[in-house]
This record gives structure tokens, C-alpha cells and sequence, in this order.
């Protein structure tokens, strides 16, 4: 693997992502605190926490067992997305910025996960 997790292009994607929708539910009503708000940032953190953890990690299959538990967070936040949509908080432009740097963080993360799958299943000379 590369020098760090930092110079991941997905990591970077998924901290934009993390700032993203911390502005965005920043401007959810109040009641939204503890429910959605909490949920989504919660879920957001997390992807980026999961690719670096997993990056730390001492083997391919460690990594991409972390590489899914942070596909499965891109997909949580992605659904709070629609949700928060379907509540009427879309009038934010920046929900859709959001929406759309979930899904390229989604697909970087599904791509790079084939990479990874293939690259395992090549014999070393």
C-alpha cells in the first residue's frame, strides 16, 4: 500500500463528504438534533474513521472487511439522504452537492474494492 490513508483520494472524498453533511444538518430544524442529524453525521464520520482503520489494518482481507463496513455507512448516509428529502430539508442547496459526493464516494469505494478483490486472487510470481 502507499504512505498513509491521507493520500487516498477516497479518504479525501469522504472528509468532504463528513463537512458536507455537517453544514447541511446544521440547518435541520431543532427536533431533528438527537434524530437525524445525529444519524447522518454519525453515519458520515464514519466512512472516512472506516477506510482509515482498515488502511491501518496488517492484511488485504482485514482492509476490505473495513472497506465494507464503509460502504455500508456510504449507503446509511445516502439513504438519510432520501429520507431528509422526503422530510421536506431539501430546499438546502447543499443537499444535493451531498447527495451526488455520496454516490462518487460509494463508487470510488465499490471500484477500489474490485481492485482489491482482484489483486488477491492473482498469484505472485
Amino acid at each position: 500500500m502507499g504512505e498513509s490513508f491521507r493520500n487516498l483520494v477516497v479518504w479525501q472524498r469522504s472528509i468532504e463528504l463528513t463537512i458536507a453533511v455537517y453544514k447541511l444538518t446544521a440547518s435541520f430544524p431543532d427536533s431533528e438534533r438527537f434524530g437525524l442529524t445525529n444519524q447522518l453525521r454519525r453515519a458520515a464520520v464514519s466512512v472516512a474513521s472506516n477506510i482509515a482503520e482498515g488502511y491501518g489494518r496488517t492484511t488485504k482481507e482485514e482492509y476490505l472487511q473495513f472497506l465494507g463496513h464503509t460502504r455500508g455507512s456510504s449507503s446509511e448516509v445516502e439513504t438519510q439522504i432520501i429520507i431528509s428529502k422526503s422530510l421536506g430539508f431539501d430546499s438546502d442547496p447543499l443537499l444535493h452537492s451531498t447527495e451526488e459526493l455520496c454516490s462518487e464516494v460509494g463508487r470510488m469505494l465499490n471500484a477500489m474494492m474490485k481492485s482489491l478483490r482482484l489483486k488477491s486472487t492473482v498469484p505472485s510470481p
